[in-house]
């Protein structure tokens, strides 16, 4: 009787890889190193995007580091020493150290970013850090190249073998090691599998070690491909090479209908682009009012019904969770409206009319750019040669027409004195404000050259009934 190792050792047609000149021809926007990015069976799609050492042309230290990141089939990925202080770029294929023998991958980043992505994968200091032998030779390729040929055949006939075992799991995808001596069985079950006789078949069968590595829906849909609700190929099998876990807290959060049939990828879980922008719903949603909130006018009192955040609308009802009499306020609105409740005060209505907002935006709008800043600062005038001339000669007239003045004064002093110009002032008296006069005529010219209209009245009435009096007593 047939063994089951023996039922499976049937010669099948090895199904050849794309070159590297077919993958970068075809639709898909494969680049470069076809190797990695080309399963065995063709090129599939999956071109996701490598990582740019944006410190490359920084010279100095910043690109002295001795472990670069290399990366596999499947987003497969690890970090290996360059012991042999080769000079690694980004793109080279190199023979790296496995367990046992070797593996053939692609360099994906170099220098001291590499640090950091060390960082980001929680790589414990103490883990065991294995090397990079040397840079792919030709012989290195062909080989890695004859393997891959055998992933397509293994895959199909490690699934029938799966199936005569009874195991309830499912064989996605299978990767040989660059050396053709070991190979990674990806499989995809619910529930926990008893696989070690699978072991001992698939061992038996294709004379290698084997290794079973579980996958989630998500990294089958991204190993598979497709198009997306989007119009987009998947993000899975584009760009993205981790997977984070998605909550329907996501969701409610951008206040998406919870539709399980609109909610879920091709891998019937929620999808991964859910995640994208819940971090600006939530910053966002930090300046909206509670929900909890009710508004209070003289007639009736409103409840939350929705909200648009990236609006920043706020939508009321008159009902709970009923859309009636519905009123959509700004943000701002409904700040006031808060305020002036817990003030004890009732608004007439919510909205605000066209003409009560035009008139708010004029009364409290923002009056910056109105007026002039130095608007209350005095200009100096200046004072050319020609205005202190003029100013010079009215002084002069009006010096000369007050000595005018004061001549006919005197004249009419010396009538009513025969005896003299000045009557004899008596001791203790005060002198006399006529002596005063060559004082005020320099005020008065002094005045006027400052551009004020000073006029100084000399109290002659006075001065001359002080003087009768003076004259009557000695008489």
């Amino acid at each position: 009787m047939m063994s089951m190792s023996e039922k499976y050792k049937t010669d099948m047609p090895d199904k050849p890889a794309c070159s590297a000149a077919e993958c970068a021809n075809c639709h898909s926007g494969c680049t470069g190193s076809c190797a990695m990015r080309v399963s065995a069976g063709g090129c599939n799609g999956r071109c996701n995007l490598r990582a740019t050492n944006w410190l490359e042309d920084i010279p100095g230290e910043m690109n002295d580091f001795d472990i670069v990141e290399v990366h596999f089939k499947n987003t497969r990925r690890g970090f290996y020493r360059n012991s042999a202080g080769l000079d690694l770029h980004i793109g080279d294929m190199v023979a790296v150290e496995a367990n046992p023998g070797h593996d053939i991958g692609e360099v994906a980043m170099v220098g001291k970013l590499v640090k950091l992505q060390m960082k980001r994968a929680n790589l414990k200091p103490d883990a065991e850090i294995l090397r990079v032998f040397r840079k792919a030779k030709p012989a290195d390729l062909e080989r890695f190249e004859e393997a891959k040929a055998r992933e397509v055949d293994t895959m199909i006939r490690s699934r029938k073998i799966a199936v005569d075992l009874g195991l309830k799991m499912k064989i996605g995808d299978v990767e040989y090691q660059g050396d053709g001596n070991k190979a990674i069985f990806y499989y995809i079950a619910d529930e926990r599998v008893d696989f070690r006789q699978l072991i001992k078949v698939l061992a038996d069968v294709f004379k290698i070690r084997v290794e079973m590595k579980q996958i989630g829906a998500r990294q089958e849909a991204g190993r598979i491909g497709g198009i997306g609700p989007c119009g987009r190929p998947l993000c899975c099998a584009s760009w993205m090479t981790s997977f984070v876990s998605v909550a329907t807290n996501a969701a409610r959060f951008q206040d998406i209908s919870l539709n399980p049939q609109k909610l879920a990828g091709q891998c019937a879980k929620l999808k991964c682009c859910i995640n994208f922008e819940v971090d600006t719903y939530m910053e966002a949603g930090r300046e909206i009012p509670s929900h909890e909130v009710v508004l209070e006018t003289k007639d009736k009192e409103y409840y939350h019904f929705k909200t648009d955040v990236l609006k920043r609308e706020m939508s009321y009802s008159t009902k709970k969770g009923v859309p009636e009499n519905l009123v959509t306020l700004p943000v701002e609105r409904v700040y006031e409206v808060i305020s002036l409740n817990e003030n004890g005060v009732k608004p007439d209505k919510l909205a605000l009319d066209d003409a009560e907002r035009e008139f708010e935006k004029n009364a409290f709008g923002d009056i910056l750019g109105q007026d002039a800043i130095n608007r209350f600062d005095k200009k100096k005038k200046k004072k050319s040669k020609k205005n202190r001339d003029a100013r010079a000669d009215n002084g002069q007239k009006a010096a000369a027409a007050d000595g005018g003045n004061r001549n006919r004064d005197n004249r009419a002093r010396r009538q009513h004195h025969p005896e003299g110009d000045k009557p004899a002032r008596p001791s203790g008296e005060p002198r006399d404000s006529r002596q005063m006069r060559p004082r005020d005529d320099a005020r008065r010219v002094q005045a006027q050259r400052k551009g004020e209209r000073r006029t100084f009245r000399p109290r002659d009435n006075a001065v001359r009934l002080r003087d009768n009096a003076s004259h009557d007593k000695k008489e």
